[in-house]
């Protein structure tokens, strides 16, 4: 089941109900005043953290952010993320890294592999003779999706598939993902790859259509790691 509104999230959240099991994965407006085509990313700090928290309540939720802004949030909403991942990237810009914090969720490693890394310890070699993988590690390396990636598309801040395959990779099989600010549709697109439900909402109708469009012909080809 993949499903998209063009929609108030705040609005939508509070007429909807399912009893499947709920888990919000998102990378939300950063609230440092980006030009995006309607939404005005530069809401007073206090209202910007009541209004992730009003949509996340005490749900399982994984939100992709800052660091700084992640220990704000955690600090106004009271709640501790149960694990934090990093995703970094090459930049010219002074940050070079975002981090991605499970809220109320525990995400399982084990249901992600990849090659080990430390190939010339003998231990790891006969690990890789006998066929065996890593678990995932925490430390995830993607570059963003710049202008002249070939997946770009015309929303100004695209997530890389491979960060969110990550994410939906760590969660239980039988979740419904909400993404309350879906963009051009990324998390999307990972759920319906790796076969998981999922509700997308995106109240700028320009950045829904890219979704729609993004989710119904996205082909991934990438390998993860």
């Amino acid at each position: 089941m993949i499903k998209i509104y063009n929609e108030d999230s705040i609005k939508f959240l509070k007429k909807f109900s399912t009893d499947k099991n709920i888990v919000f994965v998102t990378d939300p407006p950063f609230n440092i005043n980006y030009n995006y085509n309607t939404y005005k990313d530069n809401l007073d700090e206090k209202k910007y953290y009541e209004l992730l928290t009003e949509i996340f309540l005490d749900s399982q939720h994984i939100v992709i952010h800052y660091p700084e802004f992640l220990h704000k949030y955690s600090i106004y909403s009271g709640i501790c993320p149960q694990k934090i991942c990093s995703w970094v990237y090459n930049s010219n810009l002074p940050k070079q890294h975002r981090d991605i914090a499970f809220y109320n969720i525990k995400p399982d490693f084990s249901q992600c592999k990849q090659p080990y890394k430390n190939t010339e310890d003998k231990r790891i070699k006969e690990l890789i003779k006998n066929g065996n993988q890593a678990d995932l590690y925490d430390w995830w390396e993607f570059q963003q999706v710049k202008n002249v990636s070939a997946e770009k598309s015309k929303h100004p801040c695209q997530m890389p598939i491979g960060v969110m395959l990550n994410i939906i990779n760590l969660i239980p099989k039988d979740s419904l993902v909400i993404d309350p600010f879906m963009g051009s549709g990324t998390t999307g697109i990972a759920c319906n790859h790796l076969g998981l439900d999922f509700v997308g909402l995106e109240i700028d109708k320009k950045y829904f259509d890219i979704a729609d469009d993004r989710i119904k012909n996205f082909k991934i080809q990438q390998k993860l790691f």
